[in-house]
């Protein structure tokens, strides 16, 4: 029997091994459930990724499902709500992010998800171990600039690139991990 092979990072936990072979570099479409994965970036900056997702279901409580149109009607009530809730990351400058994140979502005309699949990397090289794979690349620079210029807060270049990674714009599961191959 062959040993399982996976990111390094994706066998740290047991939350961690689940994440990385159901959802970590999967393709994901759609607004809201890409306005998700931006949000919990933006969130995630300066903390743990476990953090961030042994708290998901909070923060999908607390944000009305990642709704765009729901959190961009958000109030300052609403903020206030946000910052007594200990089932999230109570930092104000990144809900008052995620609530402007969803006001700049709706002016898209196109939508989040088409936004961001423009910025996709398909013939990105295939990472051989971790140290291979990159903090951010000139298509996540280019995305983050593009994601400013548009009012998004909180998506600077690695930020974008975790983003990338996540929803499968670009795939760095080293050469040899299971998820590659599935």
């Amino acid at each position: 029997m062959s040993e399982v092979v996976r990111c390094a990072w994706g066998a740290a936990s047991p939350m961690y091994v689940s994440y990385h072979d159901e959802e970590w570099g999967r393709p994901v479409h759609g607004d809201d459930l890409v306005f998700e994965r931006v949000s919990l970036e933006a969130f995630q900056s300066g903390l743990s990724w476990l953090t961030i997702l042994r708290k998901r279901e909070n923060f999908r409580a607390a944000f009305a499902g990642f709704s765009i149109e729901k959190v961009a009607a958000y109030t300052e009530a609403d903020v206030e709500r946000l910052l007594g809730d200990a089932g999230i990351v109570r930092n104000r400058l990144k809900i008052e992010a995620t609530i402007a994140n969803a006001k700049a979502a709706e002016r898209l005309p196109g939508g989040l998800s088409e936004l961001v699949w423009r910025f996709a990397e398909p013939d990105a090289p295939v990472p051989r171990t971790m140290a291979d794979v990159p903090a951010s690349t000139p298509g996540s620079k280019a995305l983050a600039k593009e994601l400013k210029k548009l009012g998004f807060r909180f998506v600077g270049p690695t930020t974008a690139y975790a983003l990338m990674q996540a929803i499968g714009l670009v795939n760095d599961h080293i050469e040899d991990c299971i998820a590659r191959q599935a």
